[in-house]
């Protein structure tokens, strides 16, 4: 399919919510989950259609490390939004474990669990090694990973002497995630439904979902290809809120590529003098795709994007210090595509 022509509309595609349960500088574990219970709370009501957990390891502003956990307390306080996984790094566990946490999740919420699956660690190869994931193999052994998770998901795996109980004969949706081709050349081969991490690795977005349509193979999963792309939305009433509620999360990702992660720091009035201009370059190009302004603004970024990307659905992550501007930037969302009536 060709990217840049205009036939799909805001209100066209679902949208749904990327969450990190982000820890606030001199704020707890704890008070991020209720945060991001009541987001999810407040999505559910305003017609988001995914509530989606990533895994992180290692992180003190991350605190979705142990995301079944976290995606069973969303799913026990939610009653009909969508609630999954984007993702879990499947490299990091054995896929009987992930069979059965799933299938498990699945058996409590029916029809309700998505099962999103990464091929990077989620961490630094220290803490990679601290989860026992062999850090030599480089994520090349994920297809086979794949491949006996989804047996374990299989109804005909009750013949083998391995059983993944809860889990197996549930239909658990799978999707691939990724932020370079391996994954998308993978989803088109097996007919799996394909989410690029856009929010963070803008440049090769449209390449990926190009390749992922030219080669899509249909299966019994999928007839046809099937796409999310990740944005950041930082929305509010006027476009100086905006901009000012956007420097936590890149303050945030300064402090990545200086490798001292930590909490969500507050809002400043200006990024400048806290980055070098070297800095500021690579921070810009990595968070590019990031829509930052008022509702209008953030209505005609976001339609630029979907003409860009002919994406099926948009997954939305919003770092932002403060809960309730939090809530505000989904809500503007929410309103602008036409969720919330």
């Amino acid at each position: 399919m060709e990217t840049g022509n205009t036939h799909k509309q805001l209100k066209d595609i679902t949208y749904s919510v990327l969450d990190l349960a982000p820890i606030t500088a001199g704020s707890t574990p704890g008070q991020a989950f209720k945060y991001t219970l009541d987001l999810a709370q407040h999505a559910e009501k305003w017609g988001y259609h995914r509530f989606w957990l990533a895994e992180h390891h290692s992180m003190p502003g991350i605190g979705s490390s142990a995301t079944s956990v976290v995606i069973g307390y969303v799913a026990g306080g939610t009653s009909t939004i969508r609630v999954g996984s984007g993702g879990i790094m499947l490299p990091n566990h054995a896929p009987l474990v992930i069979a059965e946490q799933f299938g498990t999740l699945e058996a409590m919420y029916p029809g309700r669990i998505d099962l999103g699956l990464g091929r990077a660690p989620g961490s630094d190869q220290l803490t990679a090694m601290a989860l026992r994931r062999d850090v030599r193999a480089n994520g090349q052994e994920f297809p086979e990973q794949l491949e006996q998770l989804r047996a374990y998901l299989d109804p005909d795996s009750r013949f083998n002497r391995v059983r993944a109980i809860p889990g197996e004969g549930q239909e658990i949706p799978i999707w691939l995630l990724g932020s370079s081709g391996f994954s998308s050349a993978l989803a088109a081969k097996l007919g799996l439904p394909f989410s690029f991490a856009s929010h963070f690795s803008p440049e090769y977005t449209v390449p990926a979902l190009n390749q992922y349509r030219a080669q899509f193979q249909p299966s019994a999963t999928l007839d046809h290809p099937h796409t999310m792309v990740g944005v950041n939305i930082f929305a509010a009433d006027t476009t100086e809120e905006a901009e000012y509620l956007a420097t936590s999360h890149q303050q945030q990702f300064l402090s990545l590529i200086r490798n001292t992660p930590g909490q969500l720091p507050p809002p400043v009035k200006s990024m400048e003098g806290l980055w070098s201009e070297q800095e500021k370059m690579i921070i810009m190009s990595q968070l590019k795709t990031s829509i930052i302004g008022n509702p209008d603004e953030v209505k005609r970024k976001l339609q630029a994007f979907l003409d860009e990307t002919q994406a099926d659905e948009m997954i939305i992550n919003t770092s932002i210090y403060d809960h309730q501007a939090r809530l505000r930037s989904y809500e503007i969302v929410a309103d602008i595509t036409g969720m919330n009536k």
